[in-house]
């Protein structure tokens, strides 16, 4: 199939959809728009208004996804089935006809309406959304991980360590982590915990990362969605963000602490390194 300039494509799996700019980010993240499990629709013009809304989830290369409830004939303009050939109704009967690009809409529209997750914040549902297509997208393919991070600081400011642990999708432990931070307070080393575990995640090969952490503060801030207050985190900030950009697609949750217990442990752990040195035990292939 051949691209076509201002092209988009949706891509409905389950109860949620994404959106991805191209056929080469569908062929990277290992979608085929023969899939029987899949229906794809492709549209032209993807408004700007809609990417930075999207985009604010904090995905990459389009693997954005919206809410049942948001879907409605106007939300992607016209969109026509992909392939042509490809069955109309996205139930899965067959026909010999192709409606039009509007009726497409409406069945894609109608069939995502039904959908069982309610929020009363329509960014909480997006939010929502964007896990769920972000989790199916990546629990199939080999070249996603994810990512726990944590810091300590004994004094906050004082001795401090960042740790991680990396993971294969299906919960192996591929590789922990433990890095000395030095004299630093611990959103310091929280920010040392993440990038630590991005740098390694990238290292091993990973292409599809979902990083999760009990540091709210890290995690709104890494997605754009919280100023940066203290002028110590700025750099962190920035190299956090540089390095979710080389990932083919990027996720990042807040967990509470009881999620994030083995992470916790290598950070406390890395308070007796040096600034900077690391200790590596790779588990996995």
């Amino acid at each position: 199939m051949e691209e076509e300039k201002d092209a988009f494509y949706v891509v409905k799996k389950g109860d949620v959809i994404g959106i991805y700019k191209s056929l080469r980010d569908l062929a990277e993240a290992g979608i085929s728009v023969y899939d029987p499990s899949l229906r794809v629709y492709k549209g032209y013009g993807l408004s700007k208004q809609a990417e930075v809304y999207l985009g604010s989830c904090g995905l990459k290369n389009a693997a954005y996804s919206i809410s049942a409830s948001d879907v409605n004939d106007n939300t992607f303009g016209k969109l026509v089935p992909c392939p042509p050939q490809q069955p109309t109704s996205v139930r899965g009967n067959t026909s010999n006809t192709d409606p039009s690009p509007n009726r497409q809409q409406q069945i894609l529209g109608k069939e995502l309406v039904g959908s069982t997750s309610h929020f009363t914040d329509p960014r909480l549902n997006h939010m929502n959304f964007a896990n769920q297509v972000e989790t199916q997208m990546m629990s199939s393919n080999p070249q996603s991980c994810i990512v726990e991070f944590d810091g300590a600081s004994k004094g906050n400011p004082g001795p401090a360590g960042a740790g991680a642990v990396l993971r294969a999708e299906d919960g192996r432990v591929v590789c922990r982590l433990c890095e000395g931070v030095g004299i630093a307070t611990n959103n310091v080393a929280e920010y040392r915990a993440v990038i630590l575990g991005m740098k390694y995640a990238l290292k091993k090969g990973f292409k599809h990362i979902r990083v999760q952490g009990d540091s709210n503060l890290v995690c709104m801030q890494v997605q754009g969605r919280w100023k940066i207050k203290s002028q110590n985190l700025v750099e962190l900030n920035k190299e956090a963000k540089e390095l979710k950009d080389k990932f083919m697609s990027f996720q990042i949750n807040h967990v509470g602490r009881e999620s994030n217990s083995e992470a916790d442990a290598l950070a406390n752990q890395a308070v007796n390194l040096m600034n900077g040195q690391v200790q590596e035990d790779w588990i996995g292939p």
